[in-house]
């Protein structure tokens, strides 16, 4: 006989870990499917491991409430787990007297969402800051913070386990389709020993392959299945100490945050990610890009040095807009949307997925025991 399982999530990134984590701490019987070597190995640990604040994201979306709830309860587990982050704050900076209407928007947009402690500082209030940055305004954000991603990944991961949750790595999703009885979802599972299992509940958490992994299930309508694009983005590490201690970034650009830049725990300085929109999946980082570079950062730090940027590493986020446009929300799609009981597709989890994975848990537990 075919095993049944109460809960199956695809993907263990920080947002498949954060799931299943939910989902075993209620009780149910819960089995994370990975079809990588190592958790978090794509979207999670490419990115700039920034605790956002929630700023940007149009009043009543997905990314507004969820960013805002997420970042709270971000803050809480760091402190409980003793999980590596730091309240650093940011800085959005214009660079001339044309983008103060766009700080402006900002501002008005992030307390429409319920975020606190904004400051519009004028020019010699943000250089009491950073001495060395040049702007004509900067909005303070002094929520916004950094953490340790895989440090966070782990802690997931040991709450899923020590409530009874299975992580399996090397194990991808070959297929499912809906089956009557019992009710649920019959999945094929690859790897080492291939499988199949039926799970009431499948969660697909799978990332910048949600997409593909949706089609993957027999009985899911194309026309539910949202086009998928993907942004590439690389980053360059600043060569020696950087003067600032606050995250810097220019006003928003269309398809991303603009060049800014972002410190680790350890004080290092790095910058990215741009915005390339590319066919296919690759990490490969192009020296040639950082020359783009020098004259984006330059605006807000005329100082940075000839040849200071060398390459670190490139992510790729799963947008779900169109280049030029404007950017898409989350996507959390349960049975209104695709007619399967008891399945849930995330699509478009890029960021601030990682600030909100903690909300985004809450909001599918709630899905799996409110079904609508």
């Amino acid at each position: 006989m075919t095993d049944i399982i109460d809960c199956v999530v695809i993907g263990a990134g920080v947002v498949g870990l954060a799931v299943a984590r939910a989902c075993a701490q209620t009780g149910l019987d819960t089995l994370v499917i990975e079809a990588e070597s190592t958790i978090g190995s794509g979207t999670s640990s490419r990115n700039s491991e920034v605790i956002h604040a929630g700023l940007y994201y149009p009043q009543g979306s997905l990314k507004a409430r969820l960013c805002v709830q997420g970042r709270q309860a971000l803050y809480a587990y760091c402190a409980t787990h003793g999980i590596a982050h730091q309240r650093c704050g940011k800085l959005i900076v214009a660079t001339d007297s044309s983008q103060l209407d766009a700080l402006q928007r900002i501002r008005a947009a992030a307390h429409a969402n319920g975020v606190q402690h904004l400051h519009l500082l004028d020019q010699q209030q943000a250089q009491a800051l950073e001495p060395a940055l040049r702007c004509t305004a900067a909005l303070h954000s002094p929520d916004t913070g950094i953490i340790d991603s895989h440090g966070l990944m782990l802690a997931l991961q040991g709450d899923l386990e020590s409530a009874g949750g299975l992580l399996v790595l090397r194990s991808p999703l070959l297929g499912g389709k809906v089956t009557g009885s019992p009710a649920g979802i019959l999945l094929r599972i690859g790897g080492s020993d291939p499988t199949e299992i039926i799970a009431r509940h499948v969660i697909n958490c799978a990332g910048l392959q949600a997409q593909a992994v949706a089609a993957s299930i027999q009985d899911v309508a194309p026309a539910s299945i949202p086009g998928l694009r993907y942004a590439k983005g690389s980053y360059y590490a600043l060569t020696g100490k950087t003067p600032f201690s606050h995250l810097i970034y220019p006003v928003p650009q269309p398809g991303g945050l603009g060049v800014h830049l972002t410190l680790d725990l350890a004080g290092q300085a790095r910058f990215g990610p741009d915005v390339e929109w590319v066919d296919h999946i690759a990490y490969d980082v192009d020296p040639t890009r950082a020359d783009g570079f020098y004259a984006a950062i330059r605006q807000y730090w005329p100082a940075l040095p000839d040849q200071a940027l060398h390459p670190s590493y490139a992510g790729i986020r799963p947008k779900l807009a169109q280049p030029n446009g404007p950017d898409a929300d989350f996507i959390i799609q349960d049975a209104r949307s695709h007619q399967i009981p008891g399945l849930i597709n995330l699509y478009g989890i890029e960021s601030p997925g990682l600030t909100a994975c903690l909300a985004i848990a809450d909001e599918v537990l709630h899905r799996l025991q409110h079904p609508r």
